[in-house]
């Protein structure tokens, strides 16, 4: 009988150990419940044929929202979806097969938050890391299908988790450090964003380093409708131009 690899063995003992923690089950439920309240609102308005936000269609996630909105039945279907996987992770028998379905969908919604620079990258990201984190809760029912060797031996997946009630002090400060990680990488990420709304990206212009720069960007994005590239690229030249005038200023 071979013995399994170490680095394996090692994360499966430590698995159990975890799972076995009374707060770290809380942790797990809360996320379940979470990340379910995240989908049945929007799922709601998609079944109910209703837009789905109130961002300006100029803005580049409007614009994704305005088109997905005209799919007709397409869009009653996600919205189904996710009513659908919500209520999969709020049943325990089920939060597998939720969490599981989950992931497509929010890593998507993720990254195409991050592609129009929209102000919901944080929660976004910190939605991905929760279903990451409950894909990880079920190793030992996942494990069977994931692509390395399994174990000869059966004994994890079949023994009784050991209980405690010690607060992981560990665990919840790595947890804090993840969403306050989050928090500050957001912040610096870009040095312009669209923001929800022109009043939004109008006023926080006036704060930037380069506010002409900044209010041409917003200009490009609300009142003409360029797509973000091209607004980009605009402000980034206007950015240059400020630069330099301010430059010739000083000397």
């Amino acid at each position: 009988m071979k013995n399994k690899p170490g680095v394996i063995a090692s994360f499966e003992q430590f698995h159990t150990k975890i799972k076995g923690n009374k707060w770290i089950q809380y942790f797990a439920v809360f996320c379940r419940v979470a990340l379910a309240l995240g989908f049945i609102p929007s799922g709601i308005v998609k079944v109910s044929g209703e837009r789905f936000t109130a961002l300006p269609s100029n803005h580049p996630l409007g614009h994704y929202f305005d088109a997905l909105y005209q799919t007709g039945y397409y869009y009653t279907f996600i919205g189904i979806a996710q009513l659908a996987i919500a209520l999969l992770l709020l049943i325990p028998r089920t939060a597998l097969l939720g969490a599981i379905f989950y992931f497509p969908l929010i890593f998507n919604i993720c990254i195409l938050a991050y592609a129009t620079r929209f102000e919901g990258t944080r929660i976004t990201t910190l939605m991905l890391l929760a279903n990451l984190f409950l894909l990880c809760w079920d190793y030992d029912r996942l494990k069977h299908i994931l692509p390395f060797k399994q174990s000869v031996t059966d004994n994890y997946t079949t023994k009784k988790k050991p209980q405690s009630n010690k607060f992981p002090l560990a665990f919840f400060g790595s947890v804090f450090m993840a969403v306050v990680a989050v928090i500050v990488i957001n912040i610096f990420i870009y040095d312009i964003r669209p923001g929800n709304s022109l009043e939004e990206c109008t006023n926080g212009s006036k704060g930037s380093k380069y506010p002409k720069a900044s209010e041409a960007f917003c200009d490009c994005i609300y009142n003409q409708g360029k797509p973000l590239d091209s607004c980009l690229e605009k402000y980034k030249e206007a950015k240059e131009l400020e630069k330099n005038d301010s430059n010739r200023t000083y000397k």
